[in-house]
């Protein structure tokens, strides 16, 4: 079975940068579309990034020039590279798997998503 672990969250400055990874420590995640999600205390979980078993890659209004998502599939593992970092961006970040094929429009939906991991932490200041 997959079983993902994020890990790279900290606390930086704003303007600073961070790399989240999630790995997956069962069969492999090749052909999965994969994201990244967050969440705050008071606001619902929210998609930040995506990329496809291909490689193609959608990012959220909010993200989009400063996150940059990757995956490296020999190493089973997907990363997130935060730079400008802003206070809001602070968050627990998730790293999700689609088990199954999921629409364009559905990228940034969390129940489209069927693995998650337990997340890390990351806090701007």
């Amino acid at each position: 079975d997959v079983q993902l672990v994020e890990s790279g969250g900290d606390s930086v400055q704003a303007g600073g940068s961070l790399r989240l990874s999630c790995t997956d420590s069962g069969r492999g995640f090749s052909h999965y579309c994969m994201g990244w999600f967050r969440q705050t205390r008071v606001n619902e979980r929210a998609g930040v990034a995506s990329i496809d078993s291909a490689g193609a890659t959608s990012y959220g209004d909010d993200v989009k020039g400063r996150f940059t998502i990757s995956r490296d599939n020999a190493k089973n593992t997907v990363y997130l590279q935060m730079n400008s970092l802003k206070p809001e961006d602070t968050a627990m970040y998730y790293c999700a798997l689609a088990a199954s094929p999921i629409r364009v429009s559905d990228e940034f939906r969390p129940s489209a998503y069927n693995v998650w991991g337990r997340g890390t932490q990351v806090t701007v200041s």
